[in-house]
């Protein structure tokens, strides 16, 4: 069984589960951080915020879209705070960018998907 095959997908009771978000853990971001070559785009979010609702369509549209290219997470504030904490998320949704583990972008607030896919063609890798 792979990485991918065991993150939890349980994002709350209720919410719309698409099977190219990766739905985990602060462990399991870690262990994502570390294991991907791609960029990973992290949604702090909580089952209570209407905005991080609001999101949840663009965020899996650019799943879709960037699939192979770029990894889409999301991380309920909630039940899992340790990366919410290292970064300093004030509010959410906060979406962070990484690259090779390591935190590159982060937007906070309600942002359109033409902010959100330019953000992550940013941190793309180029072709040679």
């Amino acid at each position: 069984m792979g990485f991918f095959d065991k993150i939890t997908r349980d994002a709350g009771e209720g919410a719309v589960q698409s099977e190219l978000i990766h739905h985990v853990s602060d462990d399991e971001l870690d262990e994502l951080l570390e294991s991907s070559d791609m960029p990973v785009m992290v949604d702090f979010w909580a089952p209570w915020c209407a905005p991080c609702h609001m999101i949840t369509p663009v965020l899996e549209s650019i799943a879709r879209d960037y699939d192979g290219k770029a990894l889409v997470a999301k991380i309920n504030v909630d039940d899992h705070q340790g990366w919410a904490s290292r970064l300093g998320v004030r509010g959410i949704p906060t979406i962070a960018i990484f690259r090779g583990g390591k935190p590159v972008n982060q937007l906070v607030g309600v942002r359109s998907e033409s902010d959100l896919r330019s953000a992550l063609d940013d941190h793309l890798p180029t072709a040679h």
